[in-house]
């Protein structure tokens, strides 16, 4: 008897861990600046801050088709992973760019004791309003 509680308890344990460990605490988003863009009628650019602590992530997602996104690394290091590309990490200093339409599937701090931060420039459509889809599983 005490061998099947103890089995039962033990799993119950490492299935929580299991659990816990795939799933990554959120980024904080700020919207930092939200401008038409004069000599282009009907659209804006935005530019967000993006801020992951320690082992924080996005889950996979998509934006907006009418946006180009350009993106450079702040602080720390970012895992990413845009239509399928092998994963590459960006570090300070270092740029991707996202094409309308593109599904990221991996966003996240390369490290799991030091933050993280990059500023996302957004040219899109004037009147969107999310930025973010998440995808479907």
């Amino acid at each position: 008897m005490f061998t099947k509680v103890f089995l039962a308890a033990a799993f119950a344990a490492l299935s929580m861990t299991t659990a816990s460990a795939g799933d990554r605490p959120p980024g904080k988003v700020t919207v930092v600046f939200d401008r038409p863009i004069p000599n282009v009628p009907g659209k804006s650019m935005r530019g967000v801050l993006v801020e992951y602590g320690p082992g924080a992530g996005s889950p996979s997602h998509t934006h907006p088709k009418s946006a180009f996104i350009y993106a450079t690394v702040l602080e720390g290091a970012i895992r990413s992973s845009v239509n399928g590309s092998p994963e590459k990490v960006y570090k300070a200093g270092e740029n991707f760019v996202e094409e309308p339409g593109s599904f990221h599937g991996v966003s996240a701090n390369a490290s799991d004791t030091e933050p993280a931060r990059l500023l996302a420039v957004f040219v899109l459509d004037s009147n969107e309003k999310e930025l973010v889809t998440p995808a479907r599983k």
